[in-house]
Order: C-alpha cells, then structure tokens, then sequence
C-alpha cells in the first residue's frame, strides 16, 4: 500500500496512540496523523492516546483533544506510532487485544511486533518521516506539516543526527513550503530549557564520570536529587545528548532514579557502538545510535553491568 487512505477502508473508528514518556517524534507523528486524518477524512472519528507530554509541544493544532484516559469505547482501526515494543505502548496499550486492525508505523530496529500492517524503516530519521510517505503531501495542512517537522527536527538533534538522510531533508524542506515557522518550532520545542532543566543538567554533567580513556561518559540522577528540585521525566529530556557532546566521547550513559533501585537507562553512540544491542540485553530496545532500557540495583551495580558489555567495544 502508498497511502494511509488505502488502510482505512470501511474504517469509521480511529485510536491513534504513541509510547510511554512521549518524545518529540512520537507527539508529532501521532499528531500529524491525527489532523491529517481530520482534514481529509471527516467521516472518521479519531482519538488520540498520549501520557504527560512537555508543554512545549502545546503549540500543536488539535492537541488539547489527546485523551490521556482510555475510553470505554471500541473502534475499527488502531494505528501505532514510534512503538518499538507492545509493552511500551501507553494509555491505549489494552486496545492491541480488542481492536481488530492495528498499523503501526516505526524505524525502531527492535520492533518485531506482530501486527495486521507493520511498517518498519528503521533506516528512516523518524517515526514522523515514515508516516509522511504515506501522505499525500497535497493533502498536509500546514498544521499537519508543523507536527511533522517537530517529530524530525526532535529525533535528528535538529539534522544533526548519523540517521538524518538526504529524503530527510528534502522531506524537510517541502514542510517548510507549506508555511511551517520553522525557526521557531526547533527554538521553543528543542532548545530553549526551563532554569530547573538547566539545573539539572548542570547537576549531572558536574558529577558525570568517564571510563576507558574518555570514551565513555556516564550521567545519573539519584531518587532523592529528583525529589529535591521536584522534577518529572521530561525535565531530564536532552540530558544524555549534551553528555554526548563531550570530546572524545563514543558512548554516552544518562540514568535517573524513577523509584528507589530502579534506574531509567539511555545511551547514545557517536560512530562505533551499536548501543541497541546493549540495551536489549538488559530488556531495552532502540536504535544503533540511541537506545534505553530499565536496570535494578545501585548506580554502582548498573554502571558495573554497563560497563561489562561496552568495555568490548570501547578498549
């Protein structure tokens, strides 16, 4: 199939639905699709299903209509974004069993879901840019358009990123002919920090410590530094890219304390390190550059472990 509409055949009923802790992609691609969905097909109800999302991303068309709450109703079709696994889905992760039909568009590599359509590119930047080749691009509103472009300036670093091709780009650049702002879209979105953000990264870039001749770069915030400047998850967004940043890095590790003994893990790799691979060792997924997972035990214990399959790579 070339197009979302082919899917969506005697379709009347839509949930749209991203992953826990929603990123820029995954709000973007699930938005996209939704105003898409509402722009060109209005015989169709959709609903979108996302978990607390940063603010900024409130500039969004439609956005204040996500449903944060599954809602006792049942529907034709489920369509999935930036899902690398079925237990990462998150408000509407029970509609996977009641809801007949489900596409999911993705560019994890981990993702080896069994849906009735699965459309993987784990090669693409962004769930958004895979979404948007299934678009009829005459019919994306600038609004749609907006979305789009947030999800992948969100999952390139601002085309940055080893995953930013050239289709991304020019995928890009037809965005901003439709009018999107882009300047101000990667400022207030990807840029702009709170002071506690700040201080929190601050925080961890004083106390980070590296291994294995600089190569490696780990962060972590205790439970009890989290409580003291009374931060959530998205306060700590972007933290393990800036600890990437640092010369001489190849990996970088950021970990937070989301209870006592269990640490949320992300890693990010420059060029050598397929970080992916390591995260799935530990029950996590991603992609080659970037991945995460959750790991038990002290800091000490999860940097021991860490270490013991990143020590391969990086000596």
């Amino acid at each position: 199939m070339s197009r979302i509409d082919e899917f969506l055949n005697g379709v009347r009923t839509v949930a749209i639905a991203g992953h826990v802790n929603p990123d820029g992609d995954c709000v973007g691609s699930c938005m996209a699709t939704y105003l898409y969905l509402r722009d060109n097909f209005p015989e169709i109800e959709a609903d979108v299903y996302l978990e607390h999302f940063k603010p900024e991303f409130r500039f969004i068309e439609g956005i204040g209509n996500v449903k944060s709450r599954l809602l006792d109703k049942d529907y034709d079709l489920l369509i999935l974004l930036d899902i690398s696994s079925k237990d990462r889905i998150g408000v509407a992760g029970s509609l996977t069993e009641k809801t007949g039909k489900i596409l999911c568009f993705d560019h994890h590599v981990t993702n080896r879901e069994q849906y009735t359509w699965l459309i993987n590119d784990p090669q693409a930047s962004s769930a958004s840019e895979v979404v948007y080749r299934y678009m009829d691009p005459d019919k994306i509103s600038e609004k749609c358009a907006e979305a789009i472009y947030m999800g992948i300036v969100h999952d390139t670093g601002v085309f940055q990123y080893s995953c930013t091709s050239p289709e991304t780009m020019r995928i890009a650049a037809g965005l901003m002919e439709k009018g999107v702002p882009f300047n101000r879209i990667i400022d207030k979105t990807f840029y702009q920090k709170t002071s506690l953000q700040n201080q929190l990264l601050a925080r961890t870039l004083m106390e980070s410590i590296q291994l294995f001749g600089g190569k490696l770069i780990i962060g972590y915030l205790k439970n009890r530094d989290i409580s003291f400047y009374g931060a959530v998850s998205t306060d700590m967004d972007g933290i393990v890219s800036q600890l990437r940043n640092t010369a001489g890095v190849e990996v970088a590790v950021f970990m937070y304390e989301k209870e006592p003994g269990v640490f949320k893990v992300s890693l990010r790799s420059s060029e050598k390190v397929d970080v992916s691979a390591i995260a799935q060792k530990f029950g996590g997924g991603g992609h080659v550059r970037a991945a995460g997972c959750v790991m038990q035990g002290s800091v000490y214990d999860v940097i021991n472990n860490l270490t013991l399959y990143l020590e391969r790579d990086l000596v």
